[in-house]
């Protein structure tokens, strides 16, 4: 089955940091960009950050300095490292898998999602 499968969201106090996972089930990461969403309630879906399958990262304005994506092709697996996270971090991140993701948009493959709450 092919499928992404996320892991590593949680509780975390203000200032705090998190890891999350994006992992491949069926495919290979190498040949697709990741990017990693966040919908908060109420809220519109907005994307947060993109890494090619080259390892070229871009992030949202709100993202720079604190969130930083990375990809280990040994584990299939990409990550997204979030630091000195704000309330306004809470959210359900997913991520996706498209082969042109970053430029383009769309995606081929949609994760489950993980619930980040940041609250003190």
């Amino acid at each position: 089955q092919l499928q992404l499968v996320e892991s590593g969201g949680g509780l975390v106090q203000p200032g705090g940091s998190l890891r999350l996972s994006c992992a491949a089930a069926g495919f290979s990461l190498d040949y697709y960009d990741i990017g990693w969403f966040r919908q908060a309630p109420g809220k519109e879906r907005e994307e947060v950050a993109c890494i090619s399958s080259s390892g070229t990262t871009d992030y949202v304005d709100a993202a720079k300095g604190r969130f930083t994506s990375s990809r280990d092709s040994a584990k299939n697996t990409v990550y997204l490292q979030m630091n000195s996270l704000i309330p306004e971090d809470t959210a359900v991140y997913n991520c996706a898998a498209g082969r042109k993701l970053c430029v383009l948009g769309g995606y081929d493959y949609w994760g489950q999602g993980t619930q980040v709450t940041v609250s003190s």
